[in-house]
């Protein structure tokens, strides 16, 4: 017995078809989104705030030190592994776009440590340190964010990646202890400002209103 083939899609169940795809494809977008914020978001609040109140003498640095240094090179890790996803889910120069992306990460931060060891090495005091390290880290993360954003096309993003160095900028000229509270609570709070942006931007594509807007993909692709 021959099997017919299927009844070609209607024009309103082929919309149907590519509306669906397209929400899930957002929506992907925005869960990925919200998980690398909420990545940055813990690193810094937790971290940061463990070496003010070390500074308060709450905790003992080591504790602090340990704690910063861990959540830094994971958000790092997952940083540039969440680039290279990107690549995955596109082809052509615009996959190769992505996982440069994705190892800018390390370049940056390797680079970055290069500078800032030469730098100490140099006599700079204690104080003199540690706001090199804070504020010239979230200057590279937020322009790396700035450049995620810029190739995304997405706004929140390069938002996020302004603020960041906005608030390491401020953290230099607050001085030490108060540098660590702005990175935790500007630096951290931001990012998780945005994780829950994104949180509610994927439940909002998952559970559509009357009358919203039929989903539009952006460039970046899917984690």
């Amino acid at each position: 017995m021959t099997q017919q083939p299927d009844p070609p899609l209607s024009p309103a169940d082929s919309m149907a078809l590519i509306d669906a795809h397209q929400a899930s494809r957002q929506r992907a977008q925005h869960l990925g989104g919200a998980l690398l914020c909420g990545v940055w978001g813990v690193a810094y609040l937790v971290g940061w705030g463990a070496f003010y109140l070390s500074r308060e003498h709450v905790l003992p640095v080591l504790v602090a030190g340990i704690l910063t240094g861990v959540l830094t090179v994971a958000a790092i890790v997952f940083s540039a592994w969440f680039g290279a996803r990107l690549g995955r889910g596109v082809r052509g120069p615009s996959q190769v776009t992505w996982a440069m992306y994705g190892c800018s990460w390390t370049i940056g931060f390797m680079a970055l440590t290069a500078v800032n060891v030469g730098l100490q090495n140099a006599g700079l005091s204690d104080d003199q340190v540690t706001l090199l390290w804070s504020g010239s880290a979230l200057l590279v993360i937020g322009l790396l964010y700035l450049a995620g954003g810029a190739m995304a096309h997405s706004w929140p993003q390069y938002v996020v990646g302004a603020w960041t160095m906005i608030a390491g900028a401020v953290s230099v000229y607050v001085g030490v202890p108060n540098n660590f509270l702005v990175l935790s609570l500007a630096g951290g709070g931001g990012f998780l400002a945005q994780a829950g942006y994104y949180t509610w931007r994927a439940l909002r594509t998952s559970n559509p209103g009357p009358g919203s807007d039929r989903p539009v993909g952006i460039d970046a692709p899917a984690l």
